[in-house]
C-alpha cells in the first residue's frame, strides 16, 4: 500500500467523516428552541461545506488540519487510478492567472456581456468545469504569485507588497511547486508577467522553470513614465526621463531558460506592450503544440498582462468590447487567449489529459479608472472580499462535474493540490520542503474530482500587509484588521493602497457574507457563541505564526 493511500486510511479511522457528525444527532429529539412565535420541533438542515462545528485534523505539525471526507477521498484516488490506467501517465497542469480581474468581470460570474466584456470562452469552459464562488487570492499581485509558487500566505514566504522599479524580491530559491513538478518528472514552463523579483534566487530558472517567456516586472513600470497624460510631471521632464530609463529594472521582455539566464528580447515601451499578450499567447501556444506526441507530463504557468492598468489595447481589440474602453477591451483579449489555448489543447488531443485552472491575482484595482467590478466591498489592496474573493474555476474534461460550490479555496492550495495530482499528496508535500517551512495551502483534489466533492479546507485567513487581518469560517467572517478606503483623502484617487489600515478593530468585529456581502452590517454582539469560535481559529493560527514565524522581505514603508 502506498504511504499516501495509508495516511488517507488511517486519519479516516481516527475521525469521523462530516457526513458521520451530522447525522449523528438525526434521530435524537429537538431541544427547546423556538423565538416570538412560540416553541418548534422543526429538525433544521445541515448542509455541505458548513464546519463550524467540526474539528478539523491535523495532518502533519508544518501543515494546515484539514477536514476530511473519506469517502469523497476514495472516489477522488480512484478517479486518479483510472486515468493514470487509461493514458499511462500524469495529468498535464495548466495554471490561467489573470492580472487585477474582478470577481464580476467574466460572464460566468454574472458580468460579461452584462458590464460590457462578452467572455464566451471562458463563460464555455466554467459551464463544463467546477466554479469555486468562495475563492481568495492574496490582496495584491506578488504576495499572491508567490503563495502559488509556494503554497504559504504572504506572512510565510514574505512577500508583502509587490516590488517596483528595482526594488529585491524574495523567493530566494525556495522550492515551488514549479521546482517541486519538475523532479516529479514534469517539464516546466512559465509565460507572461512574474512580477516575484529579478534578484538572483527569485528569477525563474532559480526556482524550478525549465524556461520562462515574458516580463519580469508588472505593465506599469513600463508605461506610466512614458505617458504624457498619465506622468506629464516625467514624460515631459527629460532629467526624469533619463532617471527612469537607467533605474536598476529590467526593462524588457525576457527569454529565460538556466542555460543562459535571462535574455532581453525587446524593450517594452507604449508600442510594444500592445502586443504583449498576443506575443505570449503565440508561445504558450508553441509549448502546447511542441508536447503533442511527448510521453513527459507537463506544467504551463500562463500568467496574462491584461488586465493590470495602464491598459493599451492591441490594434485588433481596440473597441471590440461593448464597454469600449480600455479595461474592458483587456478583458476580450484575454478570453480571447483563453479560447485559443483551449483550442490549440483540442486540436493536439491533449485537452481529456489537462487540469485546468483559471483565476485572478487579486481584486479589482480600484484607484486608476477603467477598472474592474466586484460586487463586494473594497478592492485591490484590502481584506475586503473585494480585495481578495476572485473569478475562479478549475476544468478537467471528464474528471471534474460541473457544478457551482461555496466551499472555501485558497490559492495557496493550488501548490498543494497540483503535487498532489503528480502523484505527492497530503504529507508527501514534505519529501520536497525543509523542515522549518510552514505550508498554508490544503489539498483539494478530493474537493474537485469527487462529483459532490467538498472543501477540505475549514477556513480562510485573510493577510493584509504584516498583519494577520480576518478570518472566515463557512459564512462568517471576522476581522481583526481592515482598511478604510476613504479614511485619508476625500475625494481624487482613493481606496486600495491608498487608504487607512486600522491595525484593531473590536473584540466582536464580524458580518455574515451570505446575508450581508457588502461587509456594512455587523453582527457580532448579537451571535456571541460564534464569535467565540473565531476567535479559537484566530488564536490557532497565531500558535502557528509563533512557531513558524513570520519572514518578511518585501514589506509596506513604515512596517514593523
Amino acid at each position: 500500500m502506498k504511504k499516501s493511500y495509508l495516511l488517507t486510511a488511517l486519519v479516516g479511522c481516527m475521525a469521523l467523516s462530516v457526513t458521520a457528525q451530522d447525522n449523528k444527532f438525526a434521530n435524537q429529539p429537538a431541544n427547546p428552541r423556538g423565538s416570538t412565535d412560540g416553541a418548534t420541533t422543526a429538525p433544521g438542515f445541515s448542509h455541505p461545506n458548513q464546519y463550524l462545528h467540526v474539528q478539523a485534523t491535523q495532518i502533519a505539525d508544518n501543515m494546515e488540519p484539514v477536514i476530511i471526507h473519506q469517502d469523497e477521498v476514495d472516489e477522488a484516488r480512484k478517479k486518479l487510478a483510472e486515468f493514470e490506467k487509461r493514458t499511462g501517465e500524469k495529468p498535464n497542469i495548466l495554471f490561467f492567472l489573470t492580472d487585477d480581474v474582478g470577481y464580476m468581470d467574466f460572464g460566468f460570474n454574472g458580468g460579461g456581456v452584462a458590464v460590457g466584456n462578452a467572455t464566451p470562452n471562458l463563460d464555455r469552459l466554467a459551464a463544463e468545469g467546477l466554479i469555486l464562488t468562495s475563492a481568495y487570492s492574496t490582496p495584491s499581485c506578488t504576495p499572491t504569485r508567490a503563495t502559488v509558487m509556494t503554497g504559504q500566505n504572504p506572512l510565510h514566504h514574505g512577500l508583502l507588497r509587490p516590488p517596483m522599479y528595482g526594488e529585491p524580491g524574495g523567493l530566494g530559491g525556495a522550492e515551488t511547486v514549479a521546482s517541486i513538478l519538475k523532479k516529479l518528472g514534469y517539464k516546466t514552463q512559465g509565460v507572461g508577467k512574474w512580477h516575484m523579483g529579478e534578484v538572483e534566487g527569485s528569477v525563474p530558472q532559480d526556482v524550478g522553470f525549465d524556461d520562462f517567456y515574458g516580463f519580469l516586472g508588472v505593465s506599469d513600470m513600463y508605461t506610466e513614465w512614458r505617458d504624457v497624460y498619465f506622468n506629464p510631471e516625467i514624460a515631459l521632464s527629460p532629467e526624469r526621463t533619463k532617471m527612469l530609463a537607467e533605474l536598476n529594472f529590467n526593462h524588457y521582455n525576457v527569454h529565460v531558460t538556466p542555460e543562459k539566464g535571462v535574455e532581453e528580447v525587446y524593450e517594452i515601451d507604449l508600442e510594444s506592450i500592445k502586443n504583449l499578450d498576443q506575443d505570449w499567447t503565440r508561445y504558450s501556444e508553441e509549448f502546447i503544440e511542441s508536447n503533442e506526441n511527448s510521453d513527459q507530463p507537463w506544467f504551463l504557468y500562463h500568467n496574462t498582462r491584461g488586465a493590470h492598468f495602464d491598459n493599451y489595447p492591441n490594434e485588433d481589440f481596440a473597441g471590440k468590447s461593448r464597454a469600449r474602453n480600455s479595461y474592458s477591451d483587456a478583458i476580450v483579449e484575454i478570453d480571447d487567449t483563453f479560447g485559443r489555448l483551449i483550442a490549440k489543447l483540442e486540436a493536439t488531443g491533449q485537452l481529456e489529459n489537462t487540469f485546468i485552472f483559471v483565476g485572478s491575482d487579486n481584486g479589482p484595482e480600484q484607484e486608476v479608472a477603467p477598472y474592474g467590478r466586484t460586487p463586494f466591498r473594497g478592492g485591490k489592496g484590502s481584506t475586503w472580499e473585494g480585495g481578495t474573493r476572485v473569478p475562479t474555476f478549475v476544468y478537467w474534461k471528464g474528471m471534474i462535474e460541473p457544478r457551482k460550490s461555496e466551499g472555501l479555496f485558497f490559492y495557496a492550495d493550488l501548490f498543494n493540490t497540483a503535487l498532489s495530482l503528480a502523484g505527492a499528496s497530503g504529507t508527501e508535500v514534505n519529501k520536497f520542503i525543509p523542515e522549518d517551512r510552514y505550508v498554508d495551502g490544503i489539498d483539494q483534489t478530493a474537493f474537485f474530482l469527487a462529483d459532490e466533492g467538498q472543501s477540505a479546507r475549514k477556513s480562510i485567513i485573510y493577510t493584509m500587509n504584516q498583519h494577520l487581518a480576518a478570518v472566515r469560517i463557512d459564512e462568517f467572517k471576522y476581522h481583526m484588521v481592515v482598511q478604510l478606503q476613504d479614511a485619508i483623502f476625500s475625494q481624487g484617487l482613493k481606496g486600495g493602497f491608498s487608504g487607512a489600515v486600522i491595525p484593531e478593530t473590536g473584540g466582536s468585529v464580524m458580518v455574515n457574507l451570505y446575508t450581508n456581502p457588502q461587509e456594512n452590517l455587523g453582527i457580532g454582539n448579537r451571535y456571541l457563541p460564534i464569535v467565540t469560535q473565531m476567535g479559537a481559529e484566530v488564536a490557532r493560527y497565531a500558535k502557528v505564526l509563533a512557531k513558524y514565524p513570520p519572514n518578511i522581505k518585501v514589506a509596506m514603508p513604515g512596517s514593523k
